[in-house]
């Protein structure tokens, strides 16, 4: 199925972003977002403040940022179910796009920066779409710099067996397709959507007990 085939999702229509574990085919994170925008050329969702989302934690109820790098991907983990806090997050993603980019504000709607996520280009299916995380990230400021991110749990996943040499090549690759995509400031970066805000008669998603079901039909 192509892209031009599949069914978009109208404004308002929640659905499920969910990341596989790195260390087995599991969903390990899951937020119920709103669509805001579905075309051929770009899949825009909020994530609301107060939303019902699943995280990774460690067997003990640890969060993962808290242990130590060099045992953060072989500790035992299970996942939580936790309420997201702040002010939301606007995700943008274009189709086949190894990353997605992602608006953050602060109280007031005072727009504070964007956030380049590289990730496996996500599978559509009826109910959502489906990434993995691959550990880099890049942050953009208002004034348009920008900087790296989380490159030591990046050298530590490849460490640990989370990411092989030949993917991380892959990976440096589409951070720097993105790097030039930031300094070029196309879209999204140049579109506007900081001035975005979501419509007040949204409901906040709720997040299904089945939250980690394997989709029977999948889409790039």
């Amino acid at each position: 199925m192509t892209d031009k085939t599949i069914r978009r999702w109208a404004p308002g229509t929640p659905v499920l972003w969910r990341y596989r574990d790195n260390a087995s085919p599991r969903f390990h994170i899951c937020r119920p977002v709103t669509v805001v925008q579905d075309t051929d050329e770009l899949l825009a969702v909020w994530l609301a403040p107060g939303t019902e989302c699943v995280r990774p934690v460690l067997r003990d109820g640890t969060p993962v940022h808290e242990e130590p790098l060099a045992t953060r991907y072989t500790s035992p983990r299970t996942v939580h179910r936790d309420r997201w806090f702040g002010t939301g997050v606007l995700k943008l993603a274009r189709p086949g796009e190894p990353w997605s980019v992602w608006l953050f504000w602060e109280p007031g709607w005072q727009f504070r920066s964007w956030y380049v996520n590289l990730e496996e280009p996500r599978t559509r299916w009826t109910g959502g779409v489906d990434s993995q995380d691959h550990f880099l990230d890049i942050s953009v400021s208002p004034d348009r710099s920008w900087r790296w991110h989380d490159e030591d749990e990046f050298a530590q996943a490849q460490r640990d067996g989370l990411m092989s040499s030949r993917q991380a090549r892959a990976v440096r690759s589409a951070g720097r397709a993105a790097v030039e995509s930031i300094e070029a400031w196309g879209a999204p970066f140049d579109s506007g959507w900081e001035e975005w805000r979501p419509d007040p008669e949204w409901n906040v998603p709720f997040l299904p007990v089945d939250w980690d079901r394997t989709p029977a039909h999948v889409s790039p």
